[in-house]
């Protein structure tokens, strides 16, 4: 392919990359020439354990296929941890260009049974790991005046999903902190960006197999065929180009959500609708024009929080 996408010479830092969506990641990247850091404590899906044999086994693999990789054991969950992940791609290469923040463990519960033991973990594994990892790598891509961040979030968080109040709460954090890391960035050529994945990972086998059986046989055979004929087809691999394409220097976009599953994309987007004004506003103004105040016709899509502004203004000013 004359016109191929390729990332030689650059640096890539994946959390998470030892297996499942982020080593398909780290195999795309690396067959187009980046040089890719390995991140992966090894831990369980839920995040107990570590075993540094699955970021030892993916960055070998890589260099098997032809192409340059070092393994990282860190934990993304101190800044600590996250300095120093960042030091092996600075120590080996001397730089970084691109930082996929994918590491990621569930612990679902009802909310009713929700605890802190199983709020906090998902908090410092996906929220505050996004941020212990992409913090120094921001000073570097700042220095250079380059750079390229993907942050991993979620429709359970986007639109919710019962049971998932700790990683929809993390994962919806994400778009806040890719939002405003995209519009810190804009004047060093920092894109910031965001995919909520829809692949068949252990991660979501776990989930599947944690939610409560169906009731009867018949169900049950619902869902094995649902199994067999469609979440197999949500390979991995099938979110990677995606997420290579965001991680590109010729990627234009930045604070933007995509959404990809089985081949297919599209994007999330906050919308906001044209609404009800009234200048001496009451309680039952909003219970009579409720309709009116949801109506999704003639939405538009703010960038940013004076765009809102400028259209609350605009509202006011026209009547």
């Amino acid at each position: 392919m004359t016109n191929e996408l390729r990332f030689d010479g650059q640096v890539a830092v994946i959390t998470g990359a030892g297996g499942g969506l982020g080593k398909e990641y780290a195999l795309l990247l690396a067959s187009r020439g980046a040089r890719v850091v390995v991140n992966d404590i090894g831990g369980s899906v839920t995040g107990d354990g570590s075993d540094t044999t699955a970021a030892d086994t993916a960055a070998a693999e890589i260099r098997h296929l032809g192409g340059e990789s070092v393994a990282d054991s860190h934990s993304v969950t101190t800044p600590d941890g996250g300095a120093a992940i960042i030091d092996t791609a600075m120590n080996t290469w001397g730089r970084v260009d691109i930082v996929i923040n994918n590491a990621g463990i569930v612990r679902d519960a009802p909310f009713e049974d929700m605890s802190a033991d199983r709020f906090e973990p998902l908090l410092d594994v996906h929220l505050r790991g996004a941020f212990h990892v992409t913090r120094p790598a921001w000073k570097v891509m700042r220095e250079q005046g380059y750079g390229r961040i993907l942050n991993t979030t979620s429709a359970a968080g986007i639109l919710g999903n019962a049971g998932m109040s700790n990683y929809g709460s993390a994962k919806t954090g994400l778009i806040g902190f890719t939002r405003v890391l995209a519009a810190e960035g804009a004047d060093k050529n920092i894109k910031v960006n965001a995919v909520a994945p829809i692949a068949f990972t252990r991660m979501l086998t776990h989930s599947i197999d944690s939610a409560a059986p169906p009731a009867d046989a018949a169900a049950q055979a619902v869902l094995d065929d649902l199994t067999n004929q469609y979440l197999k087809r949500l390979d991995p691999a099938l979110v990677a180009p995606v997420v290579a394409f965001l991680s590109h220097r010729d990627c234009a976009v930045t604070g933007e959500i995509y959404t990809i599953g089985a081949g297919h994309v599209s994007r999330f987007f906050v919308g906001r609708t044209k609404g009800f004004y009234h200048p001496e506003l009451s309680v039952e103004d909003v219970r009579d024009q409720l309709d009116v105040i949801r109506d999704e016709a003639g939405y538009t899509v703010p960038g940013g929080p004076a765009d809102e502004m400028a259209e609350l203004f605009a509202t006011i000013m026209a009547n």
